[in-house]
């Protein structure tokens, strides 16, 4: 999560509070799903809501409503990987791309080695103010790899 190196959030609610967002059940739900792993879809936060007994009554859309506010408010970053449904995740506030298995779905965070956003620059900003570029590498992990290969 997007902390302060001053002063850290211990909790959730304070983490929401750090924000200007109320602290709800429904948002600590979420954000204690995420918790648990990165790169879920919203079926994934909704499955490990209802397994934890976290948000009870939580509906689909009250569900996209609170990962939006969470993503609107710098908590949460969605990302959309070509083919796959959203994924939300909690590291936010860097500059990091991902790395997306072809075979199995299995994305992974990747440092970048500039450091600084936008990390790339187009040959031509057409006038824009660049702050971000986000980059994704396909290919296929170890794990799904033929050990032959």
């Amino acid at each position: 999560m997007e902390t302060s190196a001053k002063n850290p959030p211990r909790t959730a609610t304070e983490l929401l509070r750090q924000k200007g967002l109320r602290s709800t059940a429904q948002r600590r739900a979420v954000l204690d799903a995420l918790t648990a792993g990165s790169h879920a879809t919203a079926a994934e936060v909704e499955q490990r809501i209802e397994a934890a007994h976290l948000a009870a009554g939580l509906s689909r859309q009250g569900l996209y409503n609170v990962l939006d506010d969470l993503t609107r408010a710098g908590l949460v970053r969605c990302i959309e990987p070509a083919g796959s449904p959203t994924r939300y995740e909690l590291r936010v506030g860097d500059n990091h791309h991902h790395l997306v298995c072809r075979a199995c779905g299995r994305i992974e965070d990747v440092d970048c080695t500039v450091g600084a956003a936008p990390c790339l620059d187009p040959l031509d900003a057409k006038g824009f103010a660049l702050d971000e570029a986000e980059i994704t590498w396909w290919g296929v992990c170890d794990a799904c790899r033929p050990a032959d290969a």
